[in-house]
């Protein structure tokens, strides 16, 4: 018999006090183990399971977070996931309700390359000035990557669909591991020094974020900033995005992208000389009518009237110079008469003449000739001289008076 001091639950009573007791102690947190069991539904959620050697434990990601997942989980694989743990009553279980979920190491793996990424754009590696412009038409392109793989074969199609005449040179390496950071290095390095192409394309197909981590090296990125030869970086899908891309003077989403730029079409090459002689005519055509149009303007008649239009003004500026010119001198010469006339008038008044001819008369010193202007300056007997208007007298002064 149960003794009389022991607490008595229902089941529903004991799983809603495990349930507040867990769901309040173990929030937000993360647990790294191998994803078994994955049963990912229709509706979008994801269920699995985490285990590690000595237990499991049950996960689910609801369908509004299993969309932003930057992979595709699968049974065997390690993952960090970051959630809240929950008690789903009806099974009497517990389980951590996934918000986040990413490959074992992949988060020290991304801080490390994004660390590298700031260190390295700091330099200036990934700047767009340092990127150069692509031979339009590359008739020799040196691909590094692996001798193998489907990047290669992707590569050597296209180009061989577009345009069989240019010449891929391969520089074979590794593109995952421990070793393709060095090799691929090497290889670009290689195809500087003998210039085995006049582009290179490094590159490899899709892979996991650790597949891809050579061409994130620091060596790798290096050399291809310090390429003399254009480089185009191919490494993996389209939503795949290494330092080699950002350091490249191009990128390309995938390798068949790449071989597609490297090797314009014959056919595109056409229609685009088609195209440019066809905007060629049409622009000296309509040069030409415009041309036309302004010579209709250089008639003989339209050159005179315009002439006569242009000259028009010049010639009432200089009638009316002209005119003002005279009138001014006119004036002049009015004044200049006016005044000269004053003078005379005042030099006829003051002339002796004049004044003889009032009746008044100069007597002069007989012997002298000097003008007498006082009746001291001669003495009775002695002779003088009269000048009068007209004519003058001989006298003797006969008496003085005073």
């Amino acid at each position: 018999m149960l003794q009389p001091e022991t607490r008595k639950f229902t089941v529903s009573q004991i799983t809603e006090l495990v349930k507040q007791h867990i769901e309040a102690e173990f929030y937000d947190v993360t647990i790294e183990g191998e994803i078994s069991n994955f049963r990912p539904s229709s509706t979008g959620h994801l269920y699995f399971t985490l285990k590690d050697e000595n237990a499991v434990i049950s996960a689910v990601m609801f369908r509004n977070r299993a969309i932003s997942l930057s992979f595709t989980p699968a049974d065997g694989q390690k993952v960090s996931v970051w959630g809240n743990l929950s008690v789903y009553a009806k099974r009497g279980t517990y389980q951590i309700i996934a918000e986040r979920m990413e490959k074992s190491g992949e988060g020290d793996i991304l801080a490390t390359l994004e660390e590298r990424k700031r260190r390295l754009a700091s330099e200036g590696l990934f700047e767009e000035s340092r990127k150069r412009p692509l031979p339009l038409l590359p008739s020799r392109v040196a691909v590094v990557t692996s001798p193998t793989g489907a990047a290669l074969r992707d590569i050597l199609n296209v180009t061989a669909r577009r345009n069989a005449g240019i010449n891929i040179v391969v520089l074979p390496c590794p593109v995952q591991g421990e070793e393709a950071a060095a090799k691929i290095a090497r290889q670009i390095e290689r195809a500087n020094m003998f210039q085995l192409g006049e582009v290179i394309i490094v590159g490899r197909g899709g892979g996991s974020l650790e597949d891809l981590l050579p061409f994130s090296d620091e060596v790798v990125v290096r050399a291809i900033a310090a390429s003399t030869i254009p480089v185009i970086s191919a490494v993996g899908h389209e939503i795949d995005l290494s330092l080699s891309d950002l350091a490249a003077d191009l990128r390309a989403p995938t390798p068949s992208a790449a071989a597609e730029i490297v090797s314009a079409s014959r056919d595109e090459l056409l229609a685009r000389v088609r195209d440019l002689r066809s905007t060629m005519t049409r622009e000296l055509e309509r040069r030409i009518e415009r041309i036309r149009l302004l010579l209709r303007e250089f008639t003989a008649a339209r050159l005179e009237r315009n002439f006569r239009i242009m000259i028009q003004p010049v010639l009432l500026r200089l009638d009316d110079a002209k005119e003002g010119l005279v009138r001014s001198l006119r004036d002049r010469l009015v004044d200049a008469r006016h005044r000269l006339e004053l003078s005379v008038k005042n030099l006829e008044s003051a002339s002796p003449i004049e004044v003889l001819k009032r009746g008044y008369s100069v007597v002069t010193d007989g012997e002298t000739g000097r003008v007498l202007r006082d009746a001291r300056e001669t003495a009775a007997g002695k002779g003088i001289r009269v000048r009068l208007h007209r004519g003058g007298l001989g006298a003797t002064v006969e008496e003085i008076t005073q």
